[in-house]
Parts: structure tokens; sequence; C-alpha cells
């Protein structure tokens, strides 16, 4: 930590699929992982669900059970964000790329899903969104409007807007810090969110990854290693010299 900041500052962090993957979630570029045996046209796009929509239901319900029946836990770097959001006098904002619940299982309460959540699902016919730990079938009923066929994860894919854009913004646009963590600089618009604070101007951002991303150049400060190592130590610093 090379700048100090305001100790009633707004903090914003970015947090990726790095951060997830020291939990044994499985991520899009994990070599051998769950998602490079599918093809993502298939099971995370709007067409590949009017396809085949029962395909794309029985891969999500997989995921979900994931969560729901391991129970992965949340590693140090979650469990540093949280200290953080709960210690610092400032606001503390999560905005996470990531479907699971290890930001909440932590402890975080202030948290933006701007790809949607794994554990929720959303009807098509109502736009109703509630919170689901089952299997879901493409004959499952919506508990809203009670129409079949009308439910979907509530996850967003690729050719659809992340969720919360506009309050994205607006955050970033306060913030005193900007951290992002464990994310590859690649998936559009979460990689253009530390450009977007460098033309706002007066906002310090710092990149924690266990490499560089494609973006590293852009941020005021860098630091590499795995998130679990790198966020604790960087946290602790933060609450320490602010």
């Amino acid at each position: 930590m090379n700048r100090r900041i305001d100790p009633n500052g707004t903090i914003v962090i970015l947090t990726g699929a790095g951060i997830s993957r020291e939990s044994g979630l499985d991520t899009f570029r994990c070599e051998g992982g769950i998602w490079a045996q599918v093809d993502l046209e298939d099971v995370a796009t709007p067409e590949g669900f009017q396809r085949n929509p029962k395909m794309v239901q029985d891969f999500y319900n997989a995921r979900r059970a994931q969560l729901v029946e391991e129970k992965p836990q949340p590693n140090p770097g979650h469990l540093a964000l949280a200290k953080l959001e709960r210690d610092w006098p400032g606001r503390v904002l999560i905005v996470t790329q990531n479907i699971d619940n290890l930001h909440e299982e932590a402890g975080n309460k202030n948290i933006i899903h701007m790809h949607g959540e794994l554990l929720k699902i959303t009807c098509t016919q109502c736009d109703s969104v509630r919170p689901w730990d089952q299997d879901l079938h493409i004959d499952t009923s919506c508990p809203s409007c009670h129409n079949i066929g009308t439910l979907r994860p509530h996850v967003v894919w690729f050719g659809e807007m992340p969720l919360q854009m506009e309050e994205i913004y607006d955050a970033l646009e306060d913030a005193d810090l900007f951290m992002s963590i464990g994310t590859s600089g690649n998936v559009y618009p979460a990689a253009g969110f530390v450009q977007a604070v460098k033309q706002m101007g007066g906002c310090h951002s710092v990149e924690l990854n266990l490499d560089p991303s494609n973006g590293a150049t852009l941020f005021d400060e860098t630091v590499y290693g795995p998130a679990s190592e790198v966020v604790p130590a960087y946290v602790d610093a933060l609450l320490k010299n602010g």
C-alpha cells in the first residue's frame, strides 16, 4: 500500500473467479474443469437455452448442487474482505462477477452480483427473482405467476447486460479506492472499471491477482500472489495505515 486513503472514504472491490478458485470452484478458464467440458455457447447464452433448455437446466442444477451439498467454504481472501467491510469506517462495496455465495458465507453484506446468483431463479414471464436451492426443471411452474417453462437460472449469460450497472458506476464515481481481485481483465464491462475510475480521477486503484491481468498497466498499484495470501495482507495494511 503506497498511498494513504481517507479512512471515511468509499472502497469498491471487484472480485472475479480467481478468489473462488481457491475455495475449490471451477472457473471458465480452469483446464479440465467442468466449464471446460462444455461449449459455452450451449450453456451460457440465451440461444443455447432456447435450443436445449433441459441441457442448460441440468448443467446449472449440477453447479447449484455443488454449492448446496458440498458447501465450499470461504477462503482467507473472502474472510479478509468481510473483515474490511466490518471494520472500515467508510463504505465498502463488493461487486462480484462470481455467481457463488462465498462472499455471503464469509460475512459480507454489501454485495452486487453483476452476473447473477446461482442460488436464485428468475421468471422470463413475470420477471420475479427468488432464492432457489433445488433442481430446476423445464416443467417447474413459476411460484409467482404459475406459468410453466418460464423459469431459468438467475445468471447473466454472454450477450446479456450485467445487473445493477448504474449503481456500480455511481459507486465507482464516489470511490476513494478501487480494488480488483482475481480477475483476468478479459470480460467487459468489468474489465473497463479501472479505466473508468482513471477517467473520473481522484481514485487510487490496485490489482491483487495471481498474475497480471490484461489491464494491469492501468492500475496505480499491483500485488501478485494467491488471493488467500495477498488479500488478507493488503486488508490488514489498509486497516492499520489507511
